[in-house]
This record gives C-alpha cells, sequence and structure tokens, in this order.
C-alpha cells in the first residue's frame, strides 16, 4: 500500500488530551477513526475488521489550543481577532449575510444567537482555531506547518488527504518546503476559498486575486459539500488555478462538514484505490 497521508481540521484538541497529552496517541487514536470512515466509503459500509489504509495523521490541534466553549454567548468569551473572522464567516451565510451593522462585540453576540444549532456549534471552534492559525507570524501557524512536514518528509506519501482547517495547513505548508512532493493532494470541505477570511490571508499570497496548486503536487482534487458552511465556496476552481478534479456532494444535512461523512461518502474511492493494495 502505497504511503497516504491525514491532515486533520478543526476541533481535534480532545485527542490530545484524552491521549494523556501525547501528540503520537492523539494521532494513533484519528488515524483509527479515519481507517474505519474510509473503509465504510470503499466497501459501502462493510464492517471494519482493522483494514489499514492510512499511514498517519499529521497532528498539529495542541499547537492552536483549546476553544470549545458550550455556554450560549460563547462568542463574548472569544478574543478580538477570533470575533473578527467569525464576523466576516457570518456575512458569508446566505441567511445572514447581509447588512451586518454595529460595534464587533454586540454583531458577534448577536449573529451567534441567530445561528442553527448545528451552525453555532461549528462556529464556536471554527473561528478561533482560524484565527490562532492565520495569526500573522505566530508561533501556531509555524510549528502547525513544521508538524505537518515533519509527517510528510518522514513518510514520503503518495497522497495527502487534508480536512477543513487542514487543507490550508497542508497548502501552505507544501507551498513552505520544495522538498515535500506529494502526487495527489485531496482537499475535503476546504475553507482554502473563503474571503476575508482565509483566501487574502495565505502564504503564499493570492496574485490578482487567484492561488495556484503547490507546485511540487502532481494532482489536485477537491470534494466539498455543496452546503458546507466551512466550504465558502464549496468550488475552489473559481479562485484557485492547478485543481485537476472537483466534486460537489450532498452529505448528510446535519453532519455538513464532519470528516467521517466526507471519508464515507465514496467519493474519494476512485482517486484511492490506484494507491490500495
Amino acid at each position: 500500500m502505497s504511503a497516504i497521508v491525514g491532515v486533520h481540521g478543526i476541533g481535534k484538541y480532545r485527542y490530545y488530551r484524552d491521549a494523556g497529552n501525547s501528540v503520537a496517541g492523539a494521532a494513533a487514536a484519528m488515524r483509527g477513526k479515519w481507517d474505519r470512515y474510509l473503509h465504510g466509503g470503499l466497501t459501502g459500509g462493510a464492517p471494519h475488521a482493522g483494514e489499514r489504509y492510512i499511514t498517519e495523521i499529521a497532528y498539529y490541534a495542541h499547537l492552536l489550543g483549546e476553544h470549545k466553549d458550550d455556554s450560549p454567548r460563547a462568542v463574548q468569551s472569544m478574543d478580538a481577532r477570533s470575533q473578527e473572522v467569525f464576523v466576516a464567516w457570518a456575512r458569508q451565510l446566505d441567511a445572514l449575510g447581509e447588512g451586518l451593522t454595529g460595534a464587533l462585540h454586540r454583531v458577534a453576540g448577536w449573529l451567534l444567537d441567530r445561528l442553527p444549532d448545528r451552525a453555532a456549534d461549528f462556529a464556536r471552534i471554527f473561528a478561533p482555531e482560524v484565527a490562532a492559525y492565520l495569526d500573522a507570524g505566530g508561533e501556531a501557524r509555524a510549528g502547525a506547518r513544521a508538524a505537518v512536514a515533519e509527517v510528510i518528509r518522514r513518510t514520503r506519501p503518495q497522497v495527502v488527504v487534508a480536512h477543513s482547517l487542514g487543507s490550508v495547513v497542508a497548502y501552505e505548508t507544501l507551498w513552505d518546503d520544495p522538498d515535500l512532493e506529494v502526487e495527489l493532494l485531496i482537499t475535503l470541505g476546504s475553507p482554502l476559498g473563503m474571503r476575508n477570511v482565509v483566501f487574502e490571508h495565505l502564504l503564499p499570497a493570492p496574485v490578482n486575486g487567484w492561488g495556484e496548486r503547490p507546485r511540487q503536487v502532481g494532482r489536485w482534487v477537491n470534494i466539498a459539500d455543496r452546503h458546507d458552511i466551512a466550504a465558502i465556496p464549496p468550488g475552489l476552481r473559481t479562485c484557485f488555478t492547478g485543481v485537476d478534479q472537483e466534486f460537489l456532494v450532498d452529505l448528510d444535512w446535519v453532519d455538513f462538514h464532519t470528516v467521517e461523512k466526507y471519508l464515507g461518502c465514496g467519493a474519494l474511492n476512485d482517486h484511492l484505490r490506484p494507491y490500495l493494495s
């Protein structure tokens, strides 16, 4: 079997905590779940008997800190940068995206109260973690990229599967280190194209409104749920050159962004099978 590395998305600090603050333990626990989820997609839901597909998960969540807050006004405890990310993201939602005015702190609280429960739960994690990663010159960004680079350098995968915020970390990591060669990059539920939140803050910065496939990546496949509120826009071909194939899928209307639904939906099957023994 060829090496396949996964890069996880938001909300994964708990794996580090549950593993006794062990990065290796967190990565191993996540790899087990990714194997199970992917097995379901590859086999049409057959029971998982321990089959291995993912070589390793590149784990970085411990570097962003733990941001989960279940209080109804959780946004009030966000720092200013996280609130800015939250409001910029919310402006892009069809239901709430127009005419936001007033002080940032007040608008953020107003928005959170009006989001559907699932979207509000997502926002409480998404905004602080994206803010923590994109903090210019911050240690978290450099550390996350170094963690992903170390796994890719050591395992030399042919395939990198990157979910959610992990697609941003993987994209920047692959651009940053020209020695990291990957035959296939698969992005799932990616916020790479999200205007005023992620896109303009990427390193390297987009040129004339366009990002570009990392040059040592052979092929890039993007898969996104049409209604995934992290993948805005769901299609990346409108703002990145070098996206070879793109597929818009319809996942569970409740679990619209989870890696379980993406890995299990079958959309990766044709792309991964040539790398599976």
